[in-house]
């Protein structure tokens, strides 16, 4: 089964749908913060790029937020916010001390050209995405949803492409912990019955917007070896894991 991505007016108007009740499930973890914090060093003013609601800006700076969807920006608390798209971003060249963008490259319809709006308008730039290529890839894709994969490939873009056109200078993986708060898809990987939960789904772009004759026997599959028994004796190794590196990296570029 095809699975469609969405072309260039599909962010906005994927998130305009599963957006609202977005904060209830995607709720910023601190560690993920503190790195996010920390790659963003002395930097007074930042413009988050792909913003949503505002997940992982720091409180101690003063942050624009740009996202395309006003679904998105309605559940955003901050006060500077601007509905656009990165591949067209309305400010001078260097208005920014550092730019951020956090899981959002991979909606872009032009990630190149996105990239270099975020180089063009700040000196510093630090990009939280992930890499198709990584292995191993998270049980629920490969045992679950293998038709998943070629999705993958055809949206996300490949980490080298991403630091090859930030030019960046490190790479730092963030492996996942198993109690992490953000339900992002990887998140729940010692919590497996998170899955089954269609609020949870919702909150991931990707599940939430799989069609139903794909998902729901999949769904069904992981309740039935979940109540089984069968997940657990498959992945009795992850349950003694704090965390685990599933492709997940903090790209920094730029002084």
């Amino acid at each position: 089964m095809k699975i469609e991505s969405a072309g260039a007016d599909g962010t906005s108007a994927k998130y305009d749908s599963i957006g609202a009740g977005y904060r209830r499930a995607r709720r910023p973890d601190p560690r993920l913060a503190a790195a996010i914090g920390r790659a963003l060093g002395d930097a007074r003013t930042v413009v988050n790029v792909g913003a949503g609601a505002g997940s992982y800006e720091p409180d101690d700076r003063e942050v624009t937020a740009v996202d395309p969807s006003q679904v998105m920006l309605d559940q955003h608390p901050g006060t500077r916010k601007i509905k656009g798209v990165a591949e067209e971003l309305p400010f001078e060249d260097g208005e920014f001390d550092a730019a951020m963008a956090v899981l959002t490259v991979h909606h872009w319809p032009d990630p190149a050209r996105g990239l270099a709006e975020l180089r063009r308008v700040s000196r510093r730039q630090a990009v939280f995405t992930w890499d198709p290529d990584h292995r191993p890839e998270l049980w629920l894709i490969e045992e679950y949803l293998p038709e998943v994969r070629e999705f993958d490939l055809a949206r996300f873009t490949p980490l080298s492409e991403v630091t090859e056109a930030l030019d960046a200078h490190t790479v730092l993986p963030f492996p996942i912990p198993h109690d992490f708060t953000d339900g992002f898809r990887a998140a729940y990987w010692r919590r497996p019955e998170s899955y089954l939960d269609p609020l949870v789904r919702a909150s991931m772009s990707t599940l939430a917007t799989l069609p139903p004759a794909l998902l729901e026997p999949a769904v069904a599959r992981l309740r039935e070896d979940l109540r089984s028994g069968v997940w657990q004796r498959r992945h009795a190794g992850l349950l003694e894991r704090e965390s685990m590196d599933y492709g997940y990296r903090l790209v920094l570029a730029g002084d």
